[in-house]
């Protein structure tokens, strides 16, 4: 808008209403002006002063559409394969591993879960293995939270965990309703190639290096010692609440921390994914 190529109400109207022909978005339902987040693909663009918004965003969705092969459709089905393998072996039944089959969109969604973090696919094969897992039901992304608040907060407190939202990973079991950014090739790659781990739990160390954790008692001795502690004397509480791990702002029952994901919050630690810098894109 300051630049002069359209307003902000003219490129959220066209976002939510236009029919853009493009079969990555044929299921996404019309009216809401975030419908094509995930889809506007980051990169560095020349536009026309007071364009039209469908010829705006049309650029970002062609360079979308140019990124994505046949092969990466395809990997699709071979993600599924391996996730339904994975929730086999976990006890699922075969109605559900179907009902829990991915989409296109829902790749999407976890590479935006990803996009602002540094080991992608370490990253995305937490989420993933979590998905496959019935001791974890919630993701609990703070990122998630930002997007849905309407305002980012370096802290979250309980009451905005709690937000009635369908992007809230806290209380909401599975993947948040819609990506929450607008992931690179490299994001979108790491959600459809995730690494083969048996990690749930990561935390970024003082080094601003991630460090995975397979259970709960390891993830915890490793934020004890981000403290300069080497012992750890807290017990998790029940399944559903320890070993999701909340990462609140003060250290609860798994010790976590909400990040920014910036080096004035270097020191706290996430469970999933940072607060990071994932605005709402307007």
């Amino acid at each position: 808008e300051e630049a002069g190529v359209s307003t902000v109400s003219e490129l959220e109207q066209a976002a939510a209403s236009y029919e853009f022909d493009y079969s990555f978005l044929q299921d996404l339902p019309y009216g809401d002006k975030n419908r094509l987040e995930g889809y506007l693909f980051p990169d560095t663009y020349q536009f026309y002063l007071n364009d039209k918004p469908e010829n705006v965003l049309g650029k970002f969705l062609r360079n979308f559409e140019s990124k994505i092969t046949d092969d990466m459709y395809a990997a699709v089905d071979e993600l599924n394969d391996r996730l339904a393998a994975q929730m086999r072996a976990n006890n699922f039944t075969e109605q559900e591993i179907e009902s829990a089959k991915l989409s296109f969109h829902d790749v999407i969604i976890v590479a935006s879960l990803v996009e602002k973090e540094t080991a992608k696919r370490p990253i995305a094969s937490v989420i993933y293995n979590r998905l496959c897992s019935k001791l974890y039901p919630c993701l609990q992304i703070d990122a998630t939270i930002q997007y849905a608040l309407d305002e980012r907060k370096e802290v979250l407190s309980n009451a905005d965990k709690a937000i009635i939202s369908p992007y809230n990973t806290y209380t909401n079991a599975g993947l948040p309703a819609g990506p929450i950014a607008n992931p690179g090739i490299n994001s979108i790659r790491a959600a459809l190639y995730p690494a083969e781990t048996d990690y749930y739990f990561y935390a970024l160390g003082n080094d601003g290096v991630h460090k995975f954790s397979k259970t709960y008692y390891e993830h915890q001795d490793f934020l004890a010692s981000l403290e300069g502690d080497t012992t750890s004397d807290a017990a998790p509480d029940e399944q559903a609440d320890a070993e999701t791990g909340d990462a609140s702002a003060d250290a609860d029952a798994n010790g976590e921390a909400s990040t920014d994901g910036g080096d004035e919050m270097a020191r706290k630690v996430e469970l999933l994914c940072p607060a990071g810098d994932m605005e709402k894109l307007q």
